[in-house]
């Protein structure tokens, strides 16, 4: 296996119906560093330091220096993540706090959770990502913070973001869970790597990640040394000294094999990066020139790191007649997200932006995600494409 491989996995002309196509198949994946994984394991049985110990700490540093961050603190989940960022910046009760509805409900819940009050933001139609110009629209005189979320592995226009930011003195917290790796390009030429733009970056190495654990897992960055004192220090109980609570904390830290996991993959990411695009590089060839599928769309100013594989179906067709179609062919698929979380019941008594969200409205209905992983074979990537095609031409046929 070479890193200029097309895929991790090599085509398997013998494949047949019966081997199982996944989301993401982990299971391949650790079978190429089990031997860094287990050498690791046993090195946490035998210091039987479990909990941040130094497998935690080593994955932290190299993380930090991988993301060109000062520095990382662990916690237990992306969940927790948000919600130690926003407690560090000590909002009152009722502050608002600017959020894309069309994301995963932690990135809103995490601001009821603290009685602080969501204010639900609309998307670009073609990135998917926080609209700067509706993010303008809402902020009011009681707006406190923004939320970006780099959906699907593409980072939100951060230089717009952030300029409304200043002009608004808002603090900004970068929800990364589905974008570690990508690169942002401002104007003047520079870069940095999502979650390092805004006051703090948040990130979820939950399994199904771009840079997953085996279990739950979550981080923040920070490079403010103030910010990352109160944060590891908001992570544990709000203690400096053990036994004395300067702060009203939590109890948030990750264990030494997640650490041990996350060290063994953190220096395959890139190479897991390129396996993902090539992959969205076959779809995008084999979709090409059909109208009634809008691929994926890469914006001038961030690379894609492809957390998934997103198509927006015409309107003229059934998403869910096409998921229903490809699972008939042993072909799972996803939406992400079904119902936005301005629409959920949990959140409905929140003030809505005039004029709605039309685009996440819409979007939300027409949106579905294809297989997307490190371990996808060219043959499953064919199989999958000519599939979706022909459950489109069977939707066409009886229309």
């Amino acid at each position: 296996m070479t890193s200029q491989s097309l895929i991790f996995a090599p085509s398997n002309s013998s494949m047949t119906l019966t081997h199982k196509i996944q989301m993401v198949d982990l299971g391949s994946q650790y079978r190429r560093i089990q031997e860094d994984i287990q050498t690791g394991f046993d090195e946490v049985f035998q210091t039987c330091a479990f909990v941040n110990g130094p497998p935690v700490k080593r994955f932290c540093k190299a993380l930090a220096e991988y993301l060109g961050a000062n520095t990382v603190i662990p916690c237990g989940n992306g969940t927790d993540a948000l919600q130690l960022a926003l407690m560090a910046l000590d909002l009152d009760q009722g502050d608002e706090v600017l959020v894309p509805s069309f994301t995963f409900v932690a990135t809103a819940e995490v601001i009821a959770l603290l009685g602080l009050t969501p204010v639900f933001v609309d998307i670009d139609p073609k990135t998917f990502n926080m609209d700067a110009d509706a993010l303008r629209k809402a902020i009011g005189p009681r707006s406190k913070c923004i939320i970006p979320v780099h959906l699907y592995g593409q980072v939100c226009d951060m230089e717009a973001i952030m300029n409304i930011a200043k002009e608004h003195n808002l603090y900004v917290i970068e929800d990364n869970a589905q974008a570690i790796g990508a690169d942002y390009t401002f104007a003047d030429g520079s870069t940095k790597k999502a979650g390092t733009i805004g006051h703090i970056g948040c990130t979820s190495f939950y399994p199904s990640k771009n840079l997953g654990c085996y279990g739950d897992g979550g981080a923040i960055f920070a490079n403010c040394p103030h910010l990352a004192e109160k944060l590891t220090q908001l992570a544990n109980h709000g203690q400096k000294v053990k036994y004395t609570s300067d702060l009203v904390g939590v109890n948030s830290r990750m264990d030494s094999f997640q650490g041990v996991v996350l060290g063994a993959k953190l220096p395959h990411l890139d190479r897991y990066i390129y396996a993902r695009r090539q992959a969205a590089k076959f779809y995008d060839q084999a979709f090409q020139g059909f109208e009634l599928l809008n691929l994926p769309y890469r914006a001038t100013y961030s690379t894609h790191v492809f957390h998934q594989y997103t198509l927006l179906l015409d309107d003229r067709l059934d998403r869910d007649a096409l998921g229903d179609f490809l699972r008939s062919k042993e072909i799972p698929n996803m939406i992400y997200y079904p119902i936005p979380c301005h629409q959920q019941k949990a959140y409905a008594h929140y003030p809505q932006v005039h004029g709605g969200l039309p685009v996440t409205d819409h979007h939300a209905k027409q949106v579905i995600s294809l297989p997307m992983h490190t371990e996808l074979r060219v043959d499953q990537l064919k199989y999958i494409s000519e599939t979706v095609l022909e459950g489109v031409d069977k939707q066409l046929a009886t229309a």
